[in-house]
């Protein structure tokens, strides 16, 4: 059987962010989404077993109990099963901390994995490092940009990945670990039998002591950076529409004027 993983994550409602006195968001009794690019990692481990039989499909998060809903939702989309990470030891984290925790778990409860699917970015902080310090601290190779899976199977997974200079097909041995791109495609809708699996699908729940991580690795405690400041970004100058570009050069003109 081909063992995937995917990790996913819940980001906060951006209009309504609060910050804990350590300047990390408080996500406690937020109101939060699934990561847009979680979104189709989920899909892309789903057109594997959608093309292959004997496949499993695991979302893994780390989070408060309230990612309890976004999981089940993933296996109202056609996943397996569902793991939720959560203990106040994980709070605050940052992406060092966060993937040492995630790639603790899976190193203790998920060894036989095949496959690890991540978005490329997170929307709350867009470092796109959890995804390739996991695939570090399993010591298993990595691709990341990933736009398409091509091919899988228990050995190997081919990928079309996007970069600056254009496309390029990679296959890489497995175990390995790949961030994957927001498709050009809508994700799959969720059924109505996927609701009542998800419904009866009971969620692993895991804190740090069943993960074998010391409490000075994790959360706060094990994060080697600090947020010294976090703010909103004040809007400074308003934008000018032009609506006849003949008279662009003139309003052009006695903007510079003004300045």
């Amino acid at each position: 059987m081909m063992k995937i993983l995917v990790c996913v994550k819940q980001v906060p409602d951006t209009t309504n962010i609060k910050w804990t006195e350590n300047n990390t968001i408080q996500r406690e009794g937020l109101e939060s989404v699934m990561n847009p690019f979680d979104i189709f990692a989920v899909e892309e481990a789903l057109k594997i077993k959608n093309k292959r039989h004997n496949v499993s499909i695991t979302t893994l998060t780390m989070g408060p109990n309230q990612a309890i809903d976004m999981l089940k939702k993933t296996i109202a989309r056609g996943c397996d099963s569902a793991c939720l990470l959560t203990d106040r030891k994980f709070a605050g984290a940052d992406t060092y901390a966060t993937s040492k925790t995630i790639a603790s778990a899976i190193r203790t409860k998920y060894a036989d994995f095949n496959l690890i699917i991540c978005g490329q970015f997170a929307v709350d902080g867009d470092t796109a490092q959890t995804g390739p310090a996991i695939a570090n601290n399993l010591k298993i190779p990595q691709v990341t940009y990933v736009k398409e899976i091509v091919d899988a199977n228990e050995f190997h997974v081919t990928v079309r990945r996007e970069l600056e200079e254009g496309i390029e097909t990679v296959q890489v041995k497995l175990p390995a670990l790949i961030c994957v791109l927001q498709g050009d495609y809508e994700p799959s809708p969720v059924t109505i039998n996927g609701v009542k699996k998800a419904l009866k699908t009971e969620i692993d729940i895991y804190s740090a002591d069943n993960i074998d991580i010391a409490a000075e690795d994790a959360g706060l405690k094990g994060s080697p950076t600090y947020v010294s400041k976090a703010f909103r970004p004040v809007k400074k100058h308003e934008c000018v529409f032009v609506e006849n570009s003949s008279d662009f050069c003139n309003e052009l003109k006695e903007c510079l004027q003004d300045e």
